[in-house]
């Protein structure tokens, strides 16, 4: 748990810098019973995003630039609609893309998984960015009630399951 701590606040830090060597998104998960849905916002750097979806799929995007054309944002949901998957109760689940916003030079994106009346057993996989960098590290912060855990998905571990 410090680990995820210390990586948080060096996340908070290093969100203000244009270049930064600390490779790290932040996706929180929190499930909504009384919505019958789980709420789903990641922050993820704006350099290190384009540069994956660049190369996954071979052309130049500009997200939270002002180059940016609706192209760019069909990619990155399918970038991380291959990259990002969740299973509730052993089920794989769709999950939809509602919107983004940028804040400094972080992409935030808001996604929302619909239909969950009981959500026992979520496995996240997360290997977003991870083609770029051996070091990146995707923090996973669930939330269900007062009920919290956290997951640190890396390129040798890019899953994990909570219970």
């Amino acid at each position: 748990m410090k680990k995820i701590a210390t990586c948080l606040l060096m996340f908070v830090v290093l969100t203000g810098f244009s270049a930064h060597k600390f490779y790290v998104s932040i996706y929180q998960v929190h499930v909504a019973t009384d919505k019958k849905r789980i709420e789903i916002t990641a922050r993820i750097f704006m350099d290190d995003l384009n540069n994956a979806i660049g190369k996954h799929f071979n052309k130049k995007t500009h997200i939270g630039e002002n180059k940016e054309v609706p192209e760019d944002i069909e990619l990155l949901k399918k970038y991380l609609a291959e990259k990002f998957t969740i299973k509730v109760n052993g089920q794989k689940k769709d999950i939809a893309y509602l919107s983004k916003e940028i804040e400094a030079n972080v992409v935030i994106c808001y996604f929302r998984v619909s239909g969950v009346t009981k959500a026992d057993k979520i496995d996240i996989y997360n290997a977003a960015l991870m083609e770029l960098n051996d070091t990146q590290q995707n923090i996973i912060q669930y939330s269900k009630g007062d009920e919290k855990q956290s997951l640190l998905l890396t390129v040798g571990n890019p899953s994990g399951v909570i219970k």
